[in-house]
């Protein structure tokens, strides 16, 4: 069983949490300080889960604000609370509430494009200022609400840890905004994560403050509407807070932009590294492959833990596939081991699960953090340090960003494999239904793929282009939630990556499935003419062969040119299989005409019986098509989501030719349902946000859930 600090333990730990908070809105978010989850965060940002502080927060906190009160009445020196900030900490100031609301004023530096009530000026005589934009203004320079709303809680847990000297009336406020879903217009660039994320985290200031100047997003009869933030706070009765000392600072001065980014970053990536052993395991039915290479004794000579847990993991997802063959090199020319991106899929991801892990802790240890300065100690002294350099967030973005670029790879590789006539072990080229001179639908796929694992290698690059900033005062800075951003844009394209491998495989392992439907249809009948021709034949006194053991050799010798010649159409492919056979039977019987006659006239019918079952397999496959008696556990359960809840099909170029001019709600023909996907790139996208929902993931989780089973019953 996974100990608790190990991939499949988080992994698992992580999702049942989640799923649990998300099926039971009833259940509130308790913000202690110390105890904040980064499900609990993903609950919040993503599905709206409400917020509770905790009332002894509430005492702790008062208790706290009152020291802050008491230190400047006797005078002493605080820094951003009685003096300038950063490099100009050497100016000395009794303004107390004007320099915290000035903090704030001073960072809403951001560029937001697309203010509430822009329009092209109708005055300008040339078209130059009425241009088209280069990219949706509102959506290219402000964050997504998801990411504010992981930032409002990370604030929010970080100040009730009591170390920050704000009163309870602003947590609660901070609360209040996320109940109501009140959510600040943050900029999206600007912070380099030094003196913690300043400028985003000022616009959550000027939403407490109800600032109309700043913007927020607010529920309205037509879905989200942006108002400006004193209407926002108007709207949903609720009256704007009056900074008082330290509280602007409190505010600012934070990681909780990067830690709440970064959270739901390590959430994307640790799905994707879940679902990619899913992936492995089905890539591995769907090639025919072997799983001998996951055998234990691997892990046990090679002890790291996570390729332990990833071969452990696949080895338990292929529990029960009929597909998965013992493969021990006797047949003529077949590999007597798989390729590498199946092959040594624990010995590539197994270091990516470690480093996970780790990222996992180094953002949970984040979220219940205190991260401004200074803090207050339980004693009542206040410290002054640097908690808000947020290089343990990089660290942990830096290896995950990494980490999709090593599982992209791998999918990649699979994926092109299946694709691939001559590295897919007898499927069709381009994984087409139809003959391969008709149709080449998978090929626009494989371009797909590339295109996203080139642009993963360019995302995985490390974020470490630092300069110094603010007057040299902050000459080192994290970047971190330049790195969280690129981390999650690497987690979407990744995501991209994996849908269409889902579907790859999906359709893969159906024309699998069709495959040994034919062949065990044609099996018989194969042999039934080849021993009736050599019954008819006079034999070769030498041969000391049955004719039940020919006919066995012949279907060996069969199977295998057709499997080596998909390229070719069905009736060529057969054709040119049987000659293949003319030359060993021929050697098998005596050399008269009339058994020349006989081959020749088992030749045919064999060509002939091939055909026609092909025909009527097909036909009856793509009617009611279901691979899933054939697959593992894992496997049948991603089959059955992927066909039964998303209702992508197993399809062919008659489906996509009538489907793509389609009228919406009208049935195809031949048929009485509805075309729910138009082109290929629907049926991926529906994949893709499967996954960027989460849904899909509950489908992984229970494949884990029930290796985790197995592995205690054993």
């Amino acid at each position: 069983m996974a100990s608790s600090g190990t991939f499949v333990a988080i992994f698992m730990r992580h999702w049942q949490d989640l799923r649990e908070s998300v099926s039971d809105q009833r259940e509130n978010v308790i913000v202690e300080g110390k105890e904040l989850t980064l499900a609990s965060v993903v609950a919040t940002a993503r599905y709206a889960q409400y917020v509770e502080i905790s009332d002894h927060v509430k005492e702790h906190v008062g208790q706290n604000t009152e020291q802050v009160y008491g230190k400047i009445e006797d005078g002493e020196v605080l820094y951003g609370i009685n003096t300038g900030f950063g490099g100009s900490a050497n100016v000395r100031t009794m303004a107390i509430e004007e320099i915290q609301r000035g903090l704030i004023r001073g960072l809403h530096y951001g560029i937001l494009s697309g203010e509430i009530g822009s329009h092209a000026d109708s005055r300008v005589k040339t078209r130059i200022a009425n241009a088209k934009p280069l990219s949706a203004p509102l959506e290219s320079t402000t964050m997504p609400e998801c990411w504010v709303r992981a930032s409002m809680l990370v604030r929010l847990n970080s100040l009730s840890y009591g170390a920050s000297g704000v009163r309870p009336v602003l947590l609660e406020r901070l609360a209040q905004l996320l109940n109501l879903d009140i959510v600040p217009r943050v900029p999206l660039r600007g912070s380099i994560s030094a003196s913690g994320d300043l400028s985003p985290l000022s616009y959550l200031g000027g939403v407490l403050q109800g600032k109309p100047a700043v913007q927020a997003w607010i529920a309205g009869h037509d879905g989200r509407k942006l108002v400006a933030a004193d209407e926002a706070l108007e709207l949903k009765n609720l009256r704007p807070i009056d900074i008082r000392a330290k509280e602007g600072l409190a505010l600012v001065n934070g990681t909780a932009t990067s830690a709440g980014v970064g959270s739901l970053a390590v959430h994307e990536v640790l799905s994707l590294a879940a679902l990619a052993q899913v992936l492995t395991a089905m890539s591995v039915e769907a090639l025919c492959g072997t799983d001998e290479s996951f055998d234990s004794f691997f892990s046990e000579v090679r002890p790291h833990p996570g390729q332990i847990e990833c071969s452990d993991s696949i080895r338990a997802f292929l529990s029960g596939s009929q597909l998965v063959l013992d493969n021990t090199g006797s047949q003529e020319f077949s590999l007597r081991q798989d390729r590498y991106a199946i092959r040594t899929a624990p010995q590539w991801i197994g270091p990516v699960l470690e480093d996970l892990a780790l990222a996992y802790s180094q953002i949970n240890i984040e979220i219940n953090s205190v991260t401004d300065n200074p803090i207050i100690h339980s004693s009542g002294k206040m410290l002054h340090g640097g908690n808000f350099q947020a290089k343990a967030v990089t660290s942990a973005m830096e290896k995950t960003r990494q980490g999709c670029l090593a599982i992209g790879q791998m999918l990649f590789a699979q994926c092109t494999e299946l694709i691939n006539p001559m590295t897919n072990n007898g499927l069709a080229p381009n994984l087409v239904v139809d003959e391969p001179s008709q149709s080449w639908m998978w090929k626009g796929t494989d371009i797909l793929i590339a295109a996203l694992q080139s642009e993963l290698g360019f995302l995985s690059n490390p974020v470490g282009h630092v300069q110094s900033a603010e007057m040299g005062n902050q000459s080192i800075n994290s970047l971190a939630l330049i790195s969280s951003r690129y981390t999650l844009t690497a987690a979407e394209v990744l995501a991209q990556l994996a849908a269409a491998h889902v579907v790859a495989l999906c359709q893969a392992l159906d024309l699998r499935a069709l495959d040994v439907r034919f062949t065990s249809s044609l099996a018989p009948v194969f042999k039934h003419l080849t021993r009736h021709c050599l019954d008819q034949c006079s034999s070769d006194e030498s041969s000391k062969l049955s004719s039940d053991e020919i006919a066995n050799q012949m279907w060996l010798k069969f199977s295998q040119v057709v499997k080596q010649t998909t390229h070719m159409d069905s009736d060529v492919r057969f054709t040119n299989a049987m000659n293949s056979l003319l030359g060993p039977i021929l050697e098998r019987v005596a050399s008269t005409q009339t058994n020349l006659d006989f081959v020749q006239s088992w030749q045919k019918n064999c060509v002939g019986e091939a055909c026609r079952l092909y025909k009527e397999v097909h036909s009856r496959y793509l009617e009611e098509p279901d691979a899933k008696p054939l697959l593992g556990m894992a496997a049948k359960k991603l089959y059955s989501y992927v066909r039964d809840t998303l209702e992508v099909p197993f399809f062919g170029e008659k489906y996509i030719r009538e489907a793509e001019w389609a009228q919406h709600g009208e049935a195809l023909k031949d048929t009485n349902s509805e075309a729910k996907y138009r082109s290929m790139g629907a049926m991926i996208s529906a994949v893709f946000d499967a996954i960027r929902n989460g849904s899909l993931h509950l489908v992984v989780l229970e494949s884990f859930e029930e290796a985790s089973e197995q592995s205690k019953s054993t």
